[in-house]
């Protein structure tokens, strides 16, 4: 589904996060910096919607910068700042009161090949089709799966992200899957019937 997340090449040093503890704002920069992309595309995922991702990010960095001297490093700075990010979109959706869905004229990345154009079509309708079929779960089987196939956090990881148990973790991904299996049965079934 995606590409492991690049937030743990781009960690930022202990000490820096200790600047930013001290109010630092140079190293409040840096981190920043390193991590924008990562929190606005965990956004973008949940929300479906580029307003509303950026909306999150902000609101994750504005909660991080005021919420920073807090961090004790019980856990790793990024499951830390994860949480925030899962909390902030959880909270950004319950406030707009209604779900968004991803938009299926998003092209996947490296989705595409030099294959056939009618290929290419192929391999877009089948993107968007999953895109639709994860932006329609739940938010408690949705997070998990971005968090586990977008960003490529281990079980651990997500239980320290939502705030629940690695079986809980592991209940909620095995559900998700059945429940895309399902949805998508009818590109295994047209697969099928291609052959």
């Amino acid at each position: 589904m995606g590409q492991p997340s690049l937030m743990r090449e781009r960690e930022i040093d202990p000490q820096t996060i200790e600047a930013c503890k001290r109010g630092d704002r140079v190293a409040f920069q840096q981190l920043f910096e390193a991590y924008k992309d990562r929190v606005y595309s965990v956004a973008f995922h949940f929300c479906g919607d580029e307003s509303m991702a950026s909306d999150a990010a902000q609101q994750v960095f504005l909660k991080l910068f005021s919420a920073i001297a807090q961090f004790r490093h019980d856990a790793e700075f990024t499951t830390w700042l994860y949480r925030i990010v899962v909390n902030t979109c959880v909270d950004e959706q319950r406030k707009r009161r209604r779900f968004v869905p991803f938009n299926p004229e998003v092209e996947v990345k490296n989705m595409v090949t030099r294959s056939s154009q009618e290929e290419s079509y192929s391999r877009r309708e089948v993107a968007a089709s999953v895109k639709a079929a994860i932006a329609d779960l739940s938010p408690k089987l949705r997070l998990p799966i971005l968090l586990k196939y977008v960003e490529g956090l281990s079980y651990e990881e997500i239980a320290e992200a939502l705030g629940c148990s690695k079986g809980t973790v592991a209940s909620r991904l095995n559900r998700g899957h059945k429940t895309l299996a399902r949805k998508l049965s009818f590109l295994r079934d047209e697969v099928i019937a291609g052959k």
